[in-house]
């Protein structure tokens, strides 16, 4: 290659014409490939593309497998468009799955992470690398590129702030889920984030290469956040000049620069500053991907070629369609349901008011594509109950009062806009609760609760439907209204999958994954990084409004029989948690078993608990099942800062199981043994 090709090949585009290699692009894909959207991610055309609730809302399925099968879909699609005849556009480098940590709700792009805790988001963050990667022994069906390393949950100035904390919380807490990513799920792409880390730009960090590359074995691409090389010298102050800024973040470990870098390489080995040999190094990493995707090798040797042959488009197919239902129907987290107000029994209905702002709309952010269809929840609604319920529906306060006041019961559709607003320029917001990718939340006072107020003043059988990214302070919500449903935006199934959980066609068993605090007064700081002052279920003070791991179902179960496999534990072995969990309702339903751990006697600061195992199962009225539920040594030990690595003590720890972070069932001591 000649270092005109090489220096074009720190680009998002490792092809090499002269020589007839064929890289891959990126694309985006935190909930579905994009390739349209709001964003017009797609080019040339807008292609349609299966899309799933948030990011978010993939986390509160608590499913694992289901995880798994929504990225083989996307990954599956992406090779479908960029492999077809009709299409050959985009890429399958992906730009997904977010591994970052929700630290605080209000985070603007909290809706793209999966949740706050850091074992829960790595094991959905392997479950999605796996899925868009395939199963192949060789190759990959597509490569996952993980957003965004390291402690980046905070939108405002985050081309300048730093994210402080110690390495206990590094190794602990921030740096998990991206560990888990590349050991684990065999990720070998990861985007550094704007922000500094201790004050040093994590574009040019040496845990890049110390850690990433020398420890966990992250052999491929490392790329750069767009425009983060001139952020170094514009944003940071960090590099006197643009030349500087392109040799530090290349001898960091950058490969692809996402950034004007071209002339700024080009100055920097005039002047001396940097080495062909030193270029040559971070390529390696670009065509290792390229390899894995197979596009180097002969297509006859690569089984993903033969995607993009089929006669139909994938995402028309009742397979994708029902996945994206199922995906949307495991998602719905119910939140409060006093006096049985839900299912509700279409048979004795005669008219229901549908109202608020998100009732008849499907919201896309910016990192969706554009849906084959969507269906709205008036659509879903309307669509379940047929011609013999009247539907009234409603936007705008006296309107929708009025429809309320003439129905048998009201649902209220809220909750915020993922891009701000409607029709808001780049990195601004049409209220203090809004939140988006570069903005930061100001409140989580949900401004639509007035209409909540109005609404059930004129109708007292009202159900509040909150269609958001992010936790809201709903508190007089709560306390009032009989029945309240979270979803989350922009599955293209949103409706028929809120009419299935309303109707009781599906039983609702989402669980929240982060905390929801009762006012801003109970967090610490926005740019306090150090989560042991009030942050996540781990640290959190006072009583939150919901807890993490919460959620309710339309029938009930009942734990038992708390059995440990061994009396004790080693750090190099594993035990079994096993406990008999029983439907003891009247219909079927769903529950997801968490287990958490506490330390009784460590020698260092602990978190108050913390989530070790987790499973979601199905059981019909009166079925009762056995669960085993793995723990290994290795899972609770600590980073030790003199030694510079994990250790696991002697201890004594309390194992619990239930429901929620807050609703334990069961539990069990064991002792502890290095």
């Amino acid at each position: 290659m000649t270092i005109e090709e090489k220096i074009a090949c720190l680009g998002t585009d490792p092809s090499v014409p002269r020589l007839g290699i064929k890289g891959s692009r990126h694309v985006e894909g935190i909930h579905g490939l994009a390739q349209g959207g709001p964003a017009k991610w797609g080019r040339p055309l807008t292609i349609p593309t299966t899309t799933f609730p948030q990011g978010i809302g993939l986390g509160e399925t608590w499913d694992v497998g289901l995880i798994r099968q929504v990225g083989a879909i996307e990954g599956y699609e992406a090779r479908y468009i960029f492999q077809s005849d009709k299409y050959h556009q985009g890429g399958i480098v992906i730009r997904a799955p977010n591994a970052d940590l929700g630290r605080d709700p209000r985070w603007g792009r909290t809706e793209e992470c999966y949740g706050e805790d850091a074992f829960f988001n790595g094991t959905m963050t392997v479950a999605f690398i796996k899925g868009l990667q395939g199963n192949d022994p060789k190759y990959w069906q597509a490569a996952a590129l993980m957003k965004h390393f390291l402690a980046n949950s905070n939108e405002n100035n985050r081309d300048k702030s730093s994210s402080n904390f110690d390495e206990r919380l590094f190794r602990e807490y921030y740096s998990v889920p991206f560990r888990m990513g590349v050991t684990e799920g065999g990720s070998r792409a990861f985007m550094a984030a704007y922000n500094a880390m201790n004050d040093v730009p994590m574009t040019v960090n040496p845990i890049l290469d110390n850690v990433t590359r020398k420890e966990w074995g992250q052999d491929g691409i490392i790329c750069t956040d767009a425009g983060a090389m001139r952020n170094l010298v514009t944003s940071h102050s960090y590099s006197p000049d643009l030349e500087s800024a392109a040799a530090s973040s290349i001898k960091a470990g950058i490969g692809q620069f996402l950034d004007n870098y071209r002339d700024a390489v080009h100055g920097a080995l005039r002047r001396n500053l940097l080495r062909e040999d030193e270029i040559d190094a971070a390529l390696k990493g670009n065509f290792r991907v390229m390899i894995k995707l197979g596009l180097l090798d002969p297509p006859a040797r690569v089984p993903y070629t033969r995607i993009g042959s089929e006669a139909d488009d994938p995402w028309l197919s009742e397979k994708h369609k029902s996945l994206a239902r199922l995906v949307t129907q495991e998602s719905i987290v119910l939140l409060k349901n006093a006096n049985h107000t839900l299912p509700l029994d279409k048979a004795r209905l005669k008219s229901i008011a549908v109202i608020g702002p998100r009732s008849d709309e499907v919201l896309l952010d910016w990192y969706s594509g554009t849906p084959p269809y969507i269906v709205t929840p008036l659509e879903g609604i309307r669509n379940k109950v047929g011609v013999g319920v009247n539907i009234r529906h409603a936007k705008g306060n006296d309107e929708a009062v009025r429809a309320a006041r003439e129905s048998d019961v009201a649902i209220v559709c809220v909750g915020n806009h993922p891009n701000g607003g409607y029709n808001m320029p780049w990195a601004k917001v049409a209220s203090p609760s809004e939140g988006r990718e570069a903005v930061d939340r100001e409140s989580i006072t949900l401004e639509q609760e007035e209409l909540i107020k109005e609404v059930y003043r004129a109708n007292r059988n009202t159900i509040v439907v909150l269609i958001s990214s992010f936790p809201y302070a709903i508190n007089w919500t709560q306390e009032n209204v009989p029945a309240i449903i979270h979803m989350t935006h922009s599955s293209q199934e949103e409706g028929n999958a809120l009419a299935d959980v309303l109707f009781g066609d599906y039983d609702p068993a989402g669980r929240l994954v982060q905390t929801w605090p009762r006012s801003l007064d109970q967090l610490p700081p926005m740019m306090d990084y150090d989560i042991r002052h009030g942050r996540t279920y781990m640290y959190f003070k006072g009583e939150p409004l919901y807890p993490f791991g919460y959620g309710l179902s339309y029938t009930t179960f009942a734990y038992s029989n708390l059995t440990i496999s061994a009396p004790s534990l080693s750090s190099d072995g594993s035990i079994n948690v096993s406990l008999e969990v029983k439907n003891t309702g009247s219909r079927a339903g769903a529950e997801v078993v968490q287990m958490y751990v506490t330390h009784l006697h460590s020698s260092v600061d602990r978190p108050l608990k913390e989530l070790k195992g987790f499973t979601r199962i199905i059981l019909q009225p009166g079925q009762k099942k056995t669960l085993t539920l793995p723990l290994a040594g290795k899972q609770l030990a600590y980073w030790d800062t003199h030694k510079q690595r994990f250790v696991v003590e002697d201890d004594r720890i309390q194992i619990m199981v239930g429901s929620s972070s807050a609703d334990t069932k069961l539990s069990r001591s064991v002792r502890v043994v290095h």
